[in-house]
């Protein structure tokens, strides 16, 4: 249970219309969302759990607040140069037969100051200028979260599961995606096929839609919908166990793509690329923490972008996306990218 101490520090959650206040408790637990209350969920990457339990849920539109734009230029965790060889190591693992895919990615940060602002003022900026579907904002102890994320990781209603996971991202005046962002998001759509079997009953799981395409403010992405009826025995512990990471933030296969990435990208992702939103009940809407702003309580804000790579890859293209998946957000928060 909270420490009293900690109460009253306009601790929230918002996503899709619904509000929830009054903060009851934080676990780690996942057994925990199993008794029917409402829980903000966060997930980071690397699979530590942030359960937080809400007394009171309404819905309401997010209660906007003031965000006085950035100034500084925002450093990044990886320089051109040192993406591009990234690049280049994941491909020559893929030429060894070791991993088709790999989601490469960087951490950009930005000093807020001695008194750093509340992201409440952001989100509600990220709302006016990037409305995005599974935009939401999670205040808890430790974390402080704007995310316009597009992307579903895990949408339930009673025994039903839908996943949809994107993979392609083009300018929004382009018209057609590649063979190549084809191919990697069919390579997505059987890893999350196969996540999604380990807690579905069998024969259930099927793709009801392939390659779709969705427009959203400066880029349209090609997205897939895998859905499937969960065994009734599965409870969410064994929900996360078999999908966490999202796979499409991840790499095929997931474990070989998951080595990689700890041998190069030198930080941990934390919340970005984890999965973010509610559990209440039988119902839960998860999103995939992209396009996502965060703070830990140490005076810097940040952000992550990647992009998946394949063999077809091709390094400046891979990093010009990564910039253009900040650009847009970056320029609501301020700062040079």
């Amino acid at each position: 249970m909270l420490n009293a101490a900690l109460l009253g520090k306009g601790y929230q959650f918002w996503m899709r219309g619904l509000h929830a206040t009054k903060l009851a408790e934080i676990t780690d637990d996942p057994r925990r969302l199993n008794d029917g209350n409402f829980w903000a969920v966060l997930a980071t990457f690397e699979g530590k759990y942030h359960f937080a339990r809400f007394k009171k849920i309404v819905e309401a539109p997010f209660p906007q607040q003031s965000w006085k734009r950035l100034e500084r230029p925002w450093k990044t965790s990886m320089e051109m140069i040192d993406y591009i060889s990234y690049i280049h190591q994941i491909r020559e693992s893929i030429a060894a037969g070791d991993v088709y895919q790999v989601n490469a990615c960087r951490e950009l940060s930005h000093f807020m100051g001695d008194k750093p602002q509340d992201l409440s003022g952001l989100f509600s900026e990220i709302l006016r200028a990037n409305p995005a579907p599974f935009a939401s904002y999670l205040k808890i102890p430790d974390f402080e979260i704007a995310s316009a994320s597009p992307e579903r990781f895990l949408s339930r209603d009673g025994e039903k599961i839908i996943s949809s996971p994107i993979k392609g991202t083009i300018r929004w005046n382009q018209e057609t995606f590649g063979e190549k962002d084809k191919a990697e998001n069919l390579m997505i759509v059987d890893l999350m096929r196969n996540d999604i079997s380990q807690v579905c009953e069998p024969g259930s799981v099927e793709v009801s839609a392939l390659f779709r395409q969705e427009k959203h403010p400066g880029i349209t992405h090609l997205v897939s919908d895998i859905e499937g009826t969960l065994h009734p025995d599965m409870q969410w512990l064994d929900i996360f166990q078999a999908t966490m990471p999202p796979g499409s933030v991840s790499g095929a296969p997931k474990s070989a793509a998951l080595s990689i990435i700890e041998k190069y990208e030198g930080n941990q992702r934390g919340p970005y690329c984890g999965a973010l939103g509610y559990v209440h009940g039988d119902r839960a809407e998860l999103a995939v923490a992209i396009r996502t702003f965060w703070t830990t309580g140490d005076k810097y804000l940040r952000y992550g972008t990647g992009a998946g790579i394949t063999w077809g890859s091709d390094a400046m293209n891979e990093w010009e996306e990564t910039q253009l998946k900040a650009r847009h957000l970056i320029s609501i928060a301020g700062g040079e990218l």
